[in-house]
C-alpha cells in the first residue's frame, strides 16, 4: 500500500500543520477556512491551499454547503484521511459520510472533560491541578469519540490561560504527529488495498456533524 494521503483543514498559525509536516506525514492538501499563517507554512512545503473562506457567520450559514465545498477540496486531491489542525468551523454530515470514521482531531484538554473551545480557560476555572491534550476521533458530538492518545500537563501556580495553552501546545506538537502516524500504519499492511470506511473507526461518525472542537462564532 502506498503512502495514505492526509488533508489537513486549518484556520489559524499553522503550528499543528507544521509539526505534521516536520513528522514527514503524507500531507496532500491543506484547507483553510479563511486567510490565516498555516498557508504561508503550506507554501513553504510546497503543499497546494484549498481556500473555503467563511464569510457568514450568522445564523443565515449554510453548514451542509460550506462543508461540500471542504470535502471537494479534499477529495480533489484523492485524500484518505483528515487531520483537523484548529479548524474554526464545526463541519456538517458530509464530511463523514466521505471519510467515514477517517477524521482526526486534536483537542486542549483531557477528554471527557473540558469540551469546547474554551477549553483551557474552563479548566483554570475549574481550579484543576493537571489538564492535557488529546486526539480522537470526529464522531457526532463535538468532542466525542474514540481516544486515540491522550498526554497530561500539569497546571501550574500563576498560570493564565496563554501561558497554559502554549505547555499544552508543545505536548500537543509531538503527540498529535504521533497519533496521526500510528492511526494510518493501522489502515492496512503493505500489498493490501485499504480504502476509506475501512479501518480503524470505521464506523465512527457516519450520521457525522461537528468535526473540531469547536467553532469561533
Amino acid at each position: 500500500m502506498g503512502a495514505v494521503r492526509i488533508g489537513v483543514l486549518a484556520s489559524g498559525t499553522g503550528t499543528i500543520l507544521a509539526a505534521l509536516l516536520e513528522a514527514d506525514l503524507p500531507v496532500v492538501v491543506v484547507v483553510v477556512d479563511r486567510r490565516c499563517g498555516a498557508e504561508q507554512v503550506a507554501a513553504r512545503a510546497g503543499i497546494p491551499v484549498v481556500v473555503v473562506e467563511r464569510r457568514d457567520f450568522g445564523a443565515t450559514f449554510d453548514r451542509d454547503a460550506f462543508t461540500a465545498d471542504v470535502v471537494a477540496g479534499l477529495v480533489e486531491h484523492r485524500v484518505e484521511v483528515v487531520a483537523m489542525a484548529g479548524f474554526g468551523t464545526v463541519l456538517a454530515v458530509g464530511v463523514h459520510e466521505a471519510f467515514p470514521g477517517r477524521v482526526l482531531n486534536t483537542h486542549p484538554a483531557l477528554l471527557p472533560a473540558f469540551k469546547g473551545w474554551n477549553a483551557v480557560e474552563a479548566a483554570l476555572a475549574a481550579g484543576v491541578k493537571v489538564t492535557g491534550c488529546t486526539v480522537h476521533l470526529a464522531t457526532l458530538e463535538v468532542d466525542e469519540g474514540p481516544i486515540l492518545a491522550q498526554q497530561a500537563v500539569p497546571v501550574l501556580p500563576g498560570d493564565d490561560a496563554r501561558m497554559l495553552h502554549e505547555r499544552i501546545k508543545q505536548v500537543e506538537r509531538h503527540l498529535y504527529p504521533a497519533a496521526v502516524r500510528t492511526f494510518i500504519d493501522g489502515l492496512g499492511s503493505p500489498g493490501e488495498e485499504s480504502s476509506p470506511g475501512t479501518g480503524p473507526g470505521a464506523d465512527v461518525g457516519r450520521d457525522g456533524p461537528p468535526t473540531s472542537s469547536g467553532e469561533q462564532p
